[in-house]
């Protein structure tokens, strides 16, 4: 089974566009890890009295919409982008977060993960504590390596992943507070730049 690293940190949608749902190839030996993002928590911050705006990189359309995404700081395309990883929207953003948010920060259009319904989700999952998008991520990855940034991850979705997940995985939880910061990249580059055929990462 893999080895499921451990780190922690120190819905309102712009107008949808056209933009289709896109799923990664998982074939060769030497991809990079893949790296699930989400909006809520890592970009758009939440819960503290008062946060700093931004205006980003372009300005999408639609964007007045949406009054949380002067939250998001330019500044994280171009870290996210340094990350020695395959980008890919986990979020219930969904295609909205090319419309919204790639403009915003300078990002290039990402694949996006896509959930099943409500209906579908394992009500198993539900009562042992486990997040909706666990299982969905795993397969997704396909035995890929991979990081998953949110701000909702448990130690039962740790437990999980390392028994149903034959490659490594980091599940990084971020202060929703805070949101990304320095030292959520320095940890997330610090993991991306080492050996994945490892059996643990401290």
């Amino acid at each position: 089974m893999g080895a499921v690293t451990e780190r922690e940190p120190g819905r309102a949608r712009c107008r949808a566009g056209g933009l289709g749902r896109y799923r990664a190839a998982m074939t060769g030996s030497a991809q990079l890890p893949l790296l699930f993002l989400d909006v809520d928590g890592p970009l758009i911050p939440f819960g503290a009295a008062q946060y700093p705006t931004y205006r980003g990189c372009s300005e999408p359309r639609g964007a007045g919409s949406h009054p949380l995404l002067a939250r998001v700081n330019p500044e994280h395309g171009s870290r996210l982008m340094a990350l020695a990883c395959e980008l890919v929207w986990a979020t219930t953003w969904m295609a909205d977060a090319n419309e919204c948010i790639c403009p915003r920060i300078g990002l290039p259009q990402l694949p996006v993960v896509t959930w099943p319904e409500p209906s579908n989700v394992d009500e198993q999952d539900v009562r042992m504590g486990m997040h909706w998008k666990t299982r969905t991520l795993v397969g997704w990855a396909a035995g890929r390596s991979f990081v998953w940034v949110d701000d909702e991850i448990t130690n039962t979705d740790r437990a999980w992943v390392s028994a149903n997940h034959p490659g490594q995985a980091l599940l990084y939880l971020v202060d929703a507070r805070l949101g990304l910061t320095e030292a959520d990249y320095l940890v997330l580059d610090e993991w991306l730049r080492g050996p994945h055929d490892r059996l643990a990462i401290s």
